[in-house]
């Protein structure tokens, strides 16, 4: 701990004294970690340590170092145990600290900061700082420490620096101070100081202030010719120095975090890229589709166009692939979405009538995955062989191959190697089913009879790259936020696979345990990560995924973050997602087990299968299912036999002609039937480690369970409820804090993360702390005891909708459930009337308005449930219009919105009705010059609902 009582400094030193208020909880204590060896060198433990003192109702920590005249360093503030072990730290980039020229030797600087919260630093991404704000400060930085002045001389006056954030300033927009001294015009807006901008979002300035002066009061403001001066909100800011002390300072720099306004919200539209349907498209939506899709965007007031997965999927070669978080590789984009017609300017004219007859044979009502890839594969190929010399030698696409060497040529030889063996499980691959960069180096040779096969598969590429990327760079101009999804897993027949293989843990299987969507919990397919292994070099893997995505999206979706905290782990052989674990957790040992009286592990652990359970779930079935799948180990106990001992083995036996006849009709019956009995016990055996145990989920709800005495019924409860809900948050909480960090620094976009579904406590609290964005589906409340979430209580870092790809649409949902379409119409839209049958336009609009309305930083709709608010867009059965039905491992993801977008582009009446929605709601949207009038309206309308509680930070 630094000393802080008075001490004459050495010479040619200065004293720098840094304060910041924070309120902390007992064993806490917060500090200072810095580039210089006075600031602990980027050692934590190291840094200088601050000690509180109260000033009102403040709690301030201060510090205080001695520094030569020159010292320059960047540090932040960590909150830290009492062994000094980090807790939390600040968001944002490092501060910096420079001394200003001209201070002398023994002078003193005090520099006064506030907590930089994730929320703020969340407006320095590339969503804001590239495209929405983008272009909004033309001006050089300048530098206000750089000039001396002659008052700083004066011994009666204080040097004050003004700095302050404005992320989300427009362009022709200057800042100012105003306040109580008359340097800073004593509260006349037109004499207040301008502050010069700095850079990086930072405008600053400074004034020369007698002491008698202090304390300041002040704020800030923004001019702008179009609109004028407008003040930030809350209290007045002060500025006062102890006059009284030893140290009293010659310059006091104040970093007084962002510009107090409104807080901004902006709307945005979902749709997945195969939904699309244009006039141009062959089949499916198409990247070269964002372009309409984005025009459409800003027409109807949205800063945000949200995607599905893009990457490649083609595994199985067929519609299983149409599944879009299965990828074949996390870095190769899928050939689905290329635009044939953009591939050459020189297309002959026999091809052009081609590619007009698969357009009108493919513009069907859902998209045929297989009939169109093939199309487009093929009519490429044609292209390929006309131009490839030309292509494969330019220096364009020489660039990209260099640039995405690493994945691109592992991609295109998988690719080859798939179609040549006629699978992707490349364990069947003989010598080449262990990767090698030798092995990868003579497949694609130039010298080798299937260089063009690569090569094509790199053209195909090649184009994709380029169609998303004008796309994106059109979407950027537009002021539209492109926002990607990153799948949480990839499939187990992957290049990422192939080439990573110790990455992953091979012998197990992601899903999710049951939840809103499947009572039988869901299993995904992809094998779980090897965390461990991925640390070893950082997340190279990962920090490479994200810089891929970010030369196209601003903004990404992560999938299932709660994967992050802890996974749902399967055995290989689980067809559903129900008896699993999480990985990692803390398990039930056989020693503590044995403690509390717990003792017949294998009673508890293997199926509990008696003559009775038999008899009442298979009827008079019973006695042909127990010849075929059971042996009767002890009376009226059976076991499974071993080729039927886990459900994939079931499901496998359930299809042999053989035995099909004796329950011809009925398998499904008879395969839930089984795998109840497989799912009928109390705990897991860890297959790993011996003497360790997982209890199943929902145990209460097994007959394994019920058939226990009371004593052992009163342990497992308890040790069910520790284990899903206390025992594993602090492994948890650490385990994300080792894995999201690195994602979020791996590039620049806007990150939100999709936390539905089983919450740990702890996810929350971190998320807030990264600044990662949540969602909220009002039909899936995270609050209990709720039916329907309450937009209006939503907290501002969140993404509200009301409904999602992996639920049903606004439209179907209100036709599923006639009670609670009732209870919805009481309760949220507040009529006792009885509610129509069908969602309507007007039922619509007030659920739309009520998430616009909502805090949430986000607003972001399903581009069905949008077309909902007009009566010609709803003739189409509502069932038709769901993405994905969670429920179905199996489900094809085919769904084509049935208007164009062009179509959509002309209707005026259904772009102004949500245009005048966005507007009455305050959120922003999307501008030009001609449109500062209406801009103007937004702002006199936020001015309105500012009396809105924002929660989170």
């Amino acid at each position: 701990m630094v000393n802080l009582g008075s001490k004459k400094p050495p010479l040619s030193s200065v004293i720098l004294i840094f304060r910041i208020p924070y309120y902390t909880q007992w064993g806490q204590s917060l500090l200072i970690s810095g580039s210089e060896p006075a600031l602990g060198a980027g050692n934590v433990k190291q840094g200088l340590g601050l000690v509180p003192v109260h000033q009102g109702e403040e709690l301030i920590w201060h510090g205080k170092i001695s520094v030569p005249i020159g010292f320059q360093s960047e540090y932040c503030y960590y909150l830290v145990d009492d062994n000094r072990n980090i807790l939390r730290w600040e968001a944002g980039k490092n501060r910096k600290v420079s001394l200003p020229e001209g201070i002398k030797e023994g002078e003193v600087m005090e520099i006064h900061d506030l907590w930089q919260p994730a929320s703020e630093a969340l407006f320095l991404k590339s969503a804001f700082k590239t495209v929405i704000f983008g272009g909004s400060l033309n001006s050089d930085p300048k530098f206000p420490f750089e000039t001396n002045q002659t008052d700083e001389n004066q011994e009666d006056s204080i040097v004050v620096l003004f700095k302050i954030s404005c992320p989300t300033i427009e362009e022709g927009t200057s800042v100012y101070v105003t306040g109580s001294v008359s340097q800073l015009g004593q509260w006349r807006i037109e004499d207040g100081l301008k502050l010069n901008y700095t850079g990086e979002s930072i405008w600053e300035s400074y004034s020369v202030v007698r002491k008698v002066d202090f304390p300041i009061k002040y704020k800030y403001y923004q001019s702008c010719n179009q609109r004028g001066a407008s003040m930030e909100i809350g209290p007045y800011r002060e500025l006062a120095l102890d006059m009284t002390s030893g140290s009293i300072p010659k310059y006091v720099a104040l970093s007084d975090g962002s510009f107090r306004a409104i807080p901004w919200r902006g709307a945005g539209i979902a749709i997945p890229m195969f939904s699309v349907r244009s006039n141009d498209d062959l089949g499916v939506g198409e990247f070269l589709d964002l372009k309409p899709l984005v025009d459409w965007a800003v027409e109807t007031g949205f800063h945000l166009v949200q995607l599905l997965p893009i990457n490649d999927t083609s595994v199985h070669g067929m519609w299983w692939d149409s599944y879009p978080y299965s990828s074949l590789s996390v870095f190769a984009l899928h050939p689905l979405y290329l635009r044939v017609q953009a591939l050459s300017e020189k297309i002959p004219l026999d091809l052009k009538k081609e590619i007009l007859l698969e357009k009108e044979r493919l513009d069907r009502k859902d998209v045929d995955y297989e009939a169109t890839l093939a199309a487009k594969l093929a009519i490429a190929k044609k292209i390929f062989n006309l131009e490839k010399d030309e292509i494969l030698n330019s220096s364009s696409f020489l660039k990209f191959l260099s640039d995405n060497e690493e994945w691109l040529k592992p991609y295109a030889t998988f690719c080859f190697l798939r179609d040549f063996f006629g699978t992707s499980d490349h364990s069947q691959w003989g010598r080449f089913a262990q990767f090698s960069k030798e092995k990868l180096e003579k497949l694609i040779s130039k010298d080798s009879l299937h260089y063009d096969v690569i090569c094509f598969h790199y053209y195909i590429q090649y184009h994709l790259h380029l169609q998303l990327s004008d796309a994106a760079a059109y979407a950027r101009r537009k002021k539209v936020v492109l926002k990607g999804d990153l799948p949480i897993g990839v499939d187990r027949n992957s290049v990422d696979t192939w080439v990573h293989p110790n990455l992953f843990r091979m012998n197990t299987s992601t899903g999710a345990p049951p939840d809103y969507f499947d009572k039988n919990g869901q299993n995904w397919g992809f094998p779980t990560y090897n965390w461990e292994e991925m640390s070893k070099d950082n997340y190279a893997w990962w920090r490479a995924r994200l810089t891929q995505m970010a030369k196209y999206f601003s903004a990404y979706r992560i999938d299932h973050i709660l994967g992050f905290f802890r996974i749902w782990e399967l055995p290989d052989h689980a067809a559903t997602g129900l008896v699993g674990k999480f990985r990692p957790s803390i398990a039930l040992s056989q020693e503590e087990l044995e403690r509390e009286g717990i003792w017949d592990f294998d009673r508890l652990s293997r199926p509990y299968i008696r003559q009775n359970i038999l008899q009442v779930k298979f009827g008079a079935r019973w006695t042909v299912i127990a010849s075929c799948f059971l042996n009767e180990y002890a009376k009226q106990c059976y076991e499974f036999k071993d080729d039927c001992n886990t459900e994939k083995k079931i499901i496998e036996k359930l299809g042999l002609r053989t035995e099909k006849s004796l329950w011809a009709g009925n398998e499904v019956e008879v395969q839930r039937g089984l795998f109840d009995l497989l799912q009928n016990i109390v705990l897991i055996r860890d297959p790993e480690e011996q003497g360790k145990f997982y209890p199943r989920f929902n145990l209460e709800d097994t007959s394994s369970f019920q058939d226990l005495d009371d004593h052992s019924k009163n342990v497992l409860k308890r040790l069910y409820y520790d284990y899903y809900f206390h025992r594993q948050e602090n492994l948890w909480r650490q385990n994300a804090l080792k894995t999201l960090p690195v994602l979020l620094s791996s590039s620049d976009m806007l990150a939100c993360g999709e936390d539905l579904g089983l919450i740990p406590s702890c996810v929350h609290p971190v998320m807030q702390e990264l600044g990662l964005i949540g969602l909220r589906i009002q039909r899936m409340p995270s609050e209990p005891g709720l039916e329907f979430g309450i937009p209006s209580q939503y907290s501002y870092m969140t993404v509200c909708a009301p409904s999602c790809h992996d639920c049903s649409t606004m439209r179907a949902w209100w036709e599923e459930d006639e009670e609670r379409r009732y209870r919805f119409y009481q309760n949220v839209i507040g009529s006792n009337d009885e509610p129509p049958s069908q969602c309507t336009p007007e039922v619509a609009n007030f659920i739309i308005h009520q998430h616009l309305l909502a805090p949430s930083m986000w607003a972001i709709f399903p581009l069905q449930d949008l077309l909902a608010l007009k009566e010609e867009y709803t003739n189409r059965p509502a069932k038709e219009e769901t993405i994905n039905d969670p429920t179905n491992p199996k489900h094809y993801w085919r769904y084509r919105v049935h208007v164009t977008l062009e179509s959509l582009l002309k209707d005026e009446d259904l772009k102004i009705t949500i245009k005048d929605l966005v507007i009455s709601s305050g959120r922003s949207y999307p501008t030009s010059e001609a449109e500062i009038k209406n801009k103007q309206q937004v702002e006199n309308i936020q001015s309105k609902i500012s009396s809105i509680q924002f929660n989170g930070d």
